[in-house]
């Protein structure tokens, strides 16, 4: 058994992607036409089988659900960083949005920020 797919919700697929390759930098991996939607996936440049599903909202129980973790200020996912201290200035540097600045978690240092699609994101580093 293996995790290969995660999903999160997106209130826009096209801003999502937009947000998910050209501010983070993943890249688009999957990108099948579904009716009205389509079924979108990227994953990161930096190699893996893990690929991140760009879901959606537009199920009742799928927006709520996004909507309480946002109110709660709970991120829906979290993305492994090398250094967090540059990371957080290459992202506050194209414009994006903090909660939460570089912060001591025990062992690991968190930042939170939203991907202005409906979602709060964490970045950690591990310890060195």
């Amino acid at each position: 058994m293996r995790i290969r797919l995660n999903s999160i919700f997106v209130d826009d697929q096209d801003k999502a992607l937009k947000f998910y390759t050209e501010v983070l930098g993943f890249v688009k991996s999957v990108e099948i036409p579904m009716g009205e939607y389509r079924w979108l996936t990227v994953r990161s440049p930096e190699g893996g089988d893990a690929e991140l599903s760009l879901e959606p909202n537009a199920n009742p129980a799928a927006k709520t659900y996004q909507q309480a973790l946002l109110a709660q200020g709970i991120p829906a996912t979290a993305f492994e960083v090398d250094d967090i201290e540059e990371e957080h200035a290459r992202l506050d540097g194209l414009g994006v949005a903090f909660t939460r600045e570089p912060t001591d978690a025990g062992p690991v240092t968190i930042a939170v920020f939203s991907d202005t699609c409906g979602n709060l994101i964490q970045i950690y580093q591990l310890p060195r």
